[in-house]
C-alpha cells in the first residue's frame, strides 16, 4: 500500500519545493504541480507533488491520520 501526505509548500525554486509537515521538512519535485506556490498545500509521495489540495481537506487528511496512529499506540 502506498501513502501520500498533505505536505505545506515553504519555498519553491523552479521544479522543485521544500515542503514541511510536523515539523519534518523535505525537498521534493513539483514538475507534476506547476501550478503550486508558497503557501499550498500538495500531497506528496515519494519525492514528488502529485496534486495541490485546498488548507480544510489537507488537515482534515492529517487530523485522520493522527487518529489512525493513536488507535495503533
Amino acid at each position: 500500500m502506498c501513502l501520500a501526505i498533505p505536505m505545506k509548500v515553504v519555498n519553491i525554486s523552479s521544479s522543485t519545493a521544500v515542503v514541511e509537515q510536523g515539523g519534518v521538512s523535505l525537498t521534493i519535485s513539483v514538475a507534476l504541480t506547476p501550478e503550486a506556490v508558497c503557501g499550498d498545500f500538495v500531497l506528496v509521495h515519494a519525492g514528488y507533488a502529485l496534486s495541490v489540495m485546498d488548507e480544510h481537506e489537507a488537515k482534515r487528511t492529517l487530523d485522520m491520520l493522527r487518529e489512525i496512529g493513536a488507535e495503533n499506540s
